[in-house]
């Protein structure tokens, strides 16, 4: 199966379940958010563990912000903390002093992706716009990213971060920036939320994160050797892989409509 194909499949299998969990929101949004956190924590300490991060102060500190997350930005913020203190306790229990480097990694993972999914269901528990919020995020993403995936292939001549990540393109940049913008545009016209000036801020914004959320991701596998951080979602690489873009867009997202007043 070709790495087109494949992305196309694992899309349109894993699209509509996630876009029914974000419909149906409170605990089944946590609860996904904390499955595609496992993986993707996985992932990331899997690639980083010549650092020896504190892996299981990784996973509570992440499941910690996500339940966090369902009761309030404070409470989002109090689960990142708990990452120092678990942390010190795992490396206590284990008999082992912590470093410098070990706890920087091992809290890199809960700020990275915990907190980036754990703004999603931030977006989601927005009142009564926060379904349509949440969808319009994912799909500004998921559209900035195949619009770009696309017009690289197809139309891409002059590398964007040739070091960073070679197969990104300027055309393709351009092209996602376009759907990026389009997306929330069309999705919140007229809908009582957002009026045109904000939806277009709201899809800029997402232009700028979303590629800035895949080049930190491509630049961390590059330093750790890596083109992919799995095979899990086949063309799309690993859960990593396919988050690295959201998570940036996430929290961009809720604290724009934060300032718009409407979160």
């Amino acid at each position: 199966m070709s790495p087109f194909v494949s992305r196309v499949v694992v899309a349109a299998l894993l699209l509509p379940v996630v876009l029914f969990v974000i419909w149906a929101g409170d605990w089944w949004l946590v609860g996904l958010a904390g499955v595609a956190a496992v993986l993707a924590l996985h992932e990331f300490y899997g690639m980083t563990r010549t650092l020896r991060p504190v892996v299981l102060a990784g996973y509570a500190g992440t499941l910690a912000v996500l339940v966090g997350a369902a009761w309030g930005p404070e409470w989002t913020l109090a689960g990142f903390l708990s990452t120092f203190g678990f942390a010190f306790v795992f490396k206590g229990i284990a008999g082992v002093r912590p470093t410098l480097i070990s706890t920087a990694c091992t809290v890199l993972g809960p700020a990275w992706i915990g907190l980036g999914l754990a703004h999603m269901v931030l977006v989601r528990e927005i009142p009564e716009h926060g379904a349509l919020a949440a969808f319009t995020v994912l799909l500004a993403v998921f559209a900035s990213d195949t619009a770009a995936y696309v017009a690289g292939r197809l139309f891409g001549r002059h590398k964007l971060a040739p070091r960073t990540s070679p197969g990104k393109t300027w055309e393709g940049l351009v092209a996602g920036t376009i759907a990026a913008v389009l997306v929330p545009f069309f999705a919140l016209y007229e809908e009582g939320f957002l009026d045109v000036p904000q939806s277009l801020a709201l899809g800029a914004a997402i232009a700028v994160a979303a590629p800035v959320g895949d080049l930190f991701e491509s630049a961390l596998k590059r330093d750790a050797g890596l083109k992919d951080t799995g095979r899990l979602l086949l063309g799309h690489g690993g859960m990593l892989d396919r988050l690295d873009a959201v998570l940036f867009a996430a929290v961009v997202s809720f604290y724009l409509l934060l300032a718009f007043g409407a979160a």
